[in-house]
């Protein structure tokens, strides 16, 4: 209820987009294998990061998906169930009633799960069940709204979780963002790529002539828009013994990135970067999405 009236949001859920297979999400082929390759361990936690909307339900339902055979029991605890699979145990929380995310968890464990999907981390209680899950031989998918990948490691230290067993029980942090794609039908080449666009998303002026950069143009396939549909960009943070000392000792956010980097992480506007030269977006989208520090909206609206 507003002054002037209701203000109503209208959330339009679509069956098949959680049934997009791990290939149609926007995986770079490294990033995929990596992917495959963690959430088929037999432990620990794999957590995936970034503001609402950022698509992270969708890649983690792609994720169980692919888990999803007869010889794995999975149970989901989600506030709400967005989309029902045959095969899994997914759970809706009801708090008013005591139905708590904690609560769904405490019970999941007596049920012994191979996979459980919590569908947020909100507070302390339930990271410590996560991570007790984890440690005590259960795969565990969940989220947290953080802005990138190393950020949650500090995240959940915030919330009072001891560092040595955010350091013991996490597998991977993958942060994501969507991205729209530029449409098939009317992109074209750019023959003049904004400067300083291209500096903020580190393409230099070899990479774009190597490359292809592209612009939207608008046309009756995209109603004008030049974009049809969104992709992810993804930084996948693979712990390792470095991170592992880092998190323990409680280290910044700046050297946890530090350390990913080394350990072959590809940042959201490294990711992006990739797409910008094969054609499938703009330098001005990854550095939106991205958050690229010095990306400045009103700049673009007024160009």
């Amino acid at each position: 209820p507003a002054v002037h009236g209701e203000s109503v949001v209208l959330r339009i859920l679509r069956p098949d987009s959680a049934r997009i297979g791990l290939k149609g999400l926007g995986f770079e082929a490294d990033n995929l294998a990596n992917f495959n390759r963690i959430i088929r361990r037999p432990n620990g936690i794999f957590l995936v990061t970034g503001p609402t909307g950022s698509g992270k339900t969708t890649t983690l339902y792609s994720a169980l998906n692919d888990l999803n055979t007869p010889d794995r029991k999975i149970i989901t605890a989600e506030d709400p169930v967005e989309y029902a699979f045959k095969g899994i145990n997914q759970v809706q929380v009801r708090e008013h009633i005591g139905l708590t995310f904690a609560a769904v968890l405490r019970s999941m464990l007596r049920q012994a799960p191979n996979i459980i999907l919590v569908g947020e981390i909100r507070d302390r209680e339930v990271a410590d069940i996560a991570i007790q899950a984890a440690l005590t031989g259960h795969m565990v998918f969940s989220t947290l709204h953080t802005n990138d990948a190393p950020s949650a490691i500090t995240r959940l230290i915030d919330m009072g979780v001891k560092p040595f067993l955010v350091a013991s029980s996490i597998q991977a942090i993958m942060g994501q963002r969507l991205a729209r794609v530029l449409c098939e039908k009317c992109k074209e080449p750019d023959p003049a790529p904004d400067p300083k666009m291209m500096r903020l998303v580190g393409i230099s002026a070899e990479e774009a002539a190597m490359g292809s950069i592209m612009r939207p143009v608008g046309c009756a396939a995209c109603d004008g828009t030049g974009f049809r549909g969104r992709r992810a960009i993804f930084e996948l943070m693979v712990m390792n013994s470095e991170i592992r000392d880092l998190a323990f000792n409680r280290a910044s956010v700046s050297k946890v990135r530090a350390a990913a980097v080394r350990g072959g992480m590809r940042s959201l506007v490294g990711d992006g970067k990739i797409k910008i030269l094969r054609g499938n977006t703009t330098p001005t989208e990854i550095a939106n999405f991205a958050q690229v520090e010095g990306y400045d909206p009103s700049e673009v609206a007024s160009a």
